[in-house]
């Protein structure tokens, strides 16, 4: 039996609100087959223009690469993502910190991005995205192994292209300690897929090429 929800008033904002909209969130990105169509039906009501909802609404103004990210801002990309991750979910050992760290995983994008000679750039956006993911849950949970779960998918979701490429910033032996390096690579296929036209096959091709990687990598 589903419980009956309480409606929310999106026009006003205060705590009861707040944790409505908190409580809302979680059951589309667990319950829908595309949760994109609830944020994007949501995302320009006042109540979301509220911290700390505001780093997922500063995400629509957030501009990548037109060469990695054809499908334009951060927030569209996002929207991608969790649409694939919703299908992807049921691989996951625990779907909530999956989905939860989907829908977060660039919100950092929004402090690192910078236009260096008509080259877009977000360096770093995994760290700093971990830690606006931990003050974005602590508002609304005190479940530290949840919060920790889903900040460090976010601070690791980048290995993938490190690894793969063999890049300087590969850090197999701290990652597979401080999480889940199957959880790393499905949200990384997540987060490869939820593009504009992506090479499906290449990108899975990348992530069993992660996974052999890891599991071949000794200290």
């Amino acid at each position: 039996m589903q419980l009956k929800q309480k409606k929310i008033n999106y026009n006003i904002y205060n705590e009861e609100i707040k944790e409505l909209m908190m409580f809302e969130i979680n059951n589309h990105l667990l319950l829908d087959s595309k949760p994109s169509e609830y944020f994007n039906s949501v995302f320009e009501v006042p109540a979301f223009e509220n911290y700390p909802f505001n780093m997922l609404c500063d995400l629509r103004a957030t501009e990548q690469s037109p060469v990695h990210h054809p499908e334009g801002n951060v927030w569209n990309h996002t929207m991608l993502v969790v649409d694939y991750a919703a299908k992807e979910k049921h691989r996951s050992s625990d779907s909530r910190v999956f989905m939860w760290a989907a829908l977060l995983h660039d919100i950092g994008k929004t402090p690192t991005t910078k236009n260096r000679k008509g080259k877009i750039t977000s360096y770093d956006h995994e760290k700093i995205g971990a830690a606006m993911a931990r003050e974005f849950l602590k508002e609304f949970t005190t479940d530290d192994k949840f919060i920790d779960k889903v900040c460090s998918l976010i601070r690791w979701h980048m290995q993938i292209l490190h690894v793969v490429k063999d890049m300087p910033f590969a850090d197999i032996e701290n990652m597979k300690k401080d999480t889940d390096v199957n959880e790393v690579a499905l949200l990384g296929l997540c987060d490869r897929i939820g593009r504009k036209k992506p090479d499906i096959e290449k990108e899975k091709q990348n992530i069993l090429l992660f996974l052999k990687k890891c599991k071949e990598y000794k200290s």
